[in-house]
C-alpha cells in the first residue's frame, strides 16, 4: 500500500482526511478517481475547499496544484460545485435537470 501523501499535492493532513473517509492508500484514491474520492471526503465531514479539490485532481494527474489553467479552473469549479451540492458532476443541474425530469429534452 502506497500512502495517500505520495500523491502530488497531498500531505499528512490530507492523508488523515482520506483515512477518516475510509481511503487508506493512494491506490484507494486512484481507484475511485478524484470526484468520487472527494465526494467520500465530503460525506465523511471534510469541509469543502475548492483548492483542495483541484489539488487532488491535478495531483492524480501528476501535476502541481499551481499548474491549472484558467479554463481548467473554470471547468473544475463546475465539478466542485456539483460535488458540494451533492449532485453528480456529469449529470445536469438547474433547468436542464428539470427538463430531463419532465421529458422535454431528448435522452443523451
Amino acid at each position: 500500500m502506497t500512502p495517500v501523501s505520495s500523491i502530488p499535492n497531498l500531505g499528512p493532513k490530507s492523508e488523515a482526511g482520506f483515512a477518516r473517509a475510509g481511503m487508506h492508500s493512494a491506490e484507494d484514491v486512484r481507484a475511485l478517481g478524484a470526484d468520487a474520492a472527494y465526494a467520500k471526503l465530503l460525506a465523511a465531514g471534510t469541509r469543502p475547499h475548492f483548492i483542495g479539490y483541484y489539488a487532488l485532481v491535478l495531483g492524480l494527474q501528476g501535476r502541481p496544484w499551481t499548474d491549472a489553467t484558467v479554463e481548467e479552473k473554470a471547468a473544475l469549479r463546475l465539478r466542485f460545485d456539483a460535488l458540494k451540492s451533492g449532485a453528480a458532476p456529469d449529470r445536469p443541474t438547474g433547468i436542464e435537470k428539470f427538463l430531463d425530469e419532465i421529458g422535454v429534452r431528448p435522452a443523451g
